[in-house]
């Protein structure tokens, strides 16, 4: 990579793409960048240094990035090819990169804690970073979601030798990094669009198992289908809540509490209870609590950081928390995590019926898992059902909503468009009301907090 003064990120309130403006903004470098839609993070990076607009506007660039030579531009997969200002930095010579590409010469100067899978790795790799970063030995943090506990998605150490990032396989991304250790926490098929299929899929991660350096370690989920390719030197152990070379055993749940006891090869540490109570995050706190252990950090510092982590913004995100009403919001949106998210909740309320309001996201995901994702929104007691965001694609023919709907077996449904929920919910009395989904849904949170309140 040339020696450069400046960045220009195309996408660059992307959640991913974020963590990287601000660290070379830490760095001092000068940093613009384009996206489509101004969001509450664009204003933060903004509010930080970054000169970012909202238009794919030539005339906005070209004045101020002259020099080929001093600039080098990064894009998100999500940018098309035909983008007028990619088009104009690919026409006048400019060094661009993809973000997974400057994510890996990044975190090739140190180790790298990397947490794939389909599911689990944005809470997963943010309690590593929280692991570490209450420890002795610190950490540099790309993540991909909002920790609670820093309000941000990227945290620096100067003297750390440590870097957690969260290792994505949309558009084989995570085939740039070159892990130290990493974590697989599920390989459910997804992203079909540019696997085509679930062998292509699995053989990604087997893949992205092989970058994994000589005298590292891959803690990987008991039962998931990747099979492993490691480098000679390099350790393999299995984990999950129940099963494995490091679990859970003795888990109690009561009182809005999760106590359990964790089990490794050559540890056991009494009493964890993640500051996050949901079942789930005790198979997430297993994976992470055993990637902090394998590098060195004390029991007693694990123990005490799990119990003070807040979780990520989107993941579990209570906004009601009361007897009488409880309303959340969860970024699930692929099948199995919504499974996941759903029974966590029913298990936390068991007495009360738990009510889902989801937003599907993308044609391609819907079309290739509408029917398991009928089957987990199933296990709510009732479904309202919105209209696919389509975020990056354009309308598939035949691929809607309905085929999500007409699927459903829960006793109560609805399907309606995302402008109609408002009036929808002022009809109806929630115990449990959850918002699930990946696209914007989370800008009807504050409104329907108002009305159900």
């Amino acid at each position: 990579m040339k020696d450069f003064k400046s960045l220009y990120f195309i996408g660059a309130g992307g959640i991913g793409m974020s963590s990287l403006v601000r660290y070379f903004l830490s760095m001092g470098y000068k940093v613009g960048g384009y996206d489509r839609t101004p969001t509450e993070l664009t204003t933060q990076l903004i509010s930080e240094g970054a000169d970012l607009h909202f238009e794919d506007n030539i005339e906005a660039v070209k004045d101020i990035y002259k020099d080929p030579e001093s600039t080098i531009v990064v894009l998100t997969p999500a940018v098309p090819q035909d983008h007028g200002e990619l088009s104009w930095f690919r026409d006048h010579g400019f060094e661009i990169l993809k973000r997974s590409q400057l994510l890996g010469i990044i975190t090739k100067k140190s180790k790298g804690l990397c947490v794939a899978g389909t599911h689990g790795k944005t809470t997963t790799s943010t309690m590593v970073a929280h692991l570490f970063n209450n420890s002795e030995f610190g950490c540099n943090a790309f993540l991909g979601g909002i920790s609670k506990n820093y309000h941000t998605n990227l945290l620096l150490s100067e003297d750390s030798e440590y870097s957690v990032i969260e290792a994505d396989e949309y558009d084989r991304s995570f085939h740039q990094l070159s892990p130290y250790m990493a974590i697989i926490t599920a390989t459910d098929p997804d992203h079909l669009d540019i696997y085509g299929t679930e062998e292509a899929y699995l053989e990604s991660f087997s893949h992205f198992t092989s970058l994994i350096n000589e005298g590292g370690a891959l803690i990987m989920k008991a039962g998931i289908k990747a099979v492993p390719r490691l480098k000679d030197g390099v350790s393999l152990y299995t984990y999950s809540e129940s099963e494995g070379d490091f679990h859970a055993k003795n888990i109690r749940i009561g009182n809005g509490t999760i106590i359990y006891d964790f089990v490794g090869p050559d540890i056991e540490i009494k009493d964890i209870e993640p500051g996050v109570p949901l079942k789930i995050n005790v198979e997430n706190s297993v994976a992470a609590i055993a990637m902090a252990h394998l590098c060195g950090i004390p029991a007693e510092d694990i123990k005490r950081s799990i119990n003070s982590f807040k979780g990520v913004k989107r993941r579990f995100d209570f906004y009601i928390k009361r007897d009488d009403l409880v309303f959340l919001d969860d970024y699930a949106h692929h099948p199995d995590e919504i499974r996941a998210s759903i029974s966590s909740v029913k298990e936390l309320y068991h007495d009360k019926k738990v009510t889902a309001i989801f937003q599907p996201h993308l044609y391609s995901r819907t079309n290739d898992f509408y029917k398991e994702f009928a089957e987990s929104l199933s296990l709510a007691d009732e479904v309202i059902l919105l209209d696919i965001y389509p975020a990056r694609e354009l309308p598939m023919e035949g691929v809607t909503s309905e085929l999500i709907f007409d699927r459903l077996t829960c006793k109560d449904k609805t399907l309606c468009k995302k402008t109609e929920l408002l009036e929808i919910i002022k009809n109806k009395d929630f115990e449990v009301l959850m918002t699930i989904g990946a696209g914007d849904i989370e800008k009807m949170i504050a409104p329907i907090k108002e009305i159900i309140e």
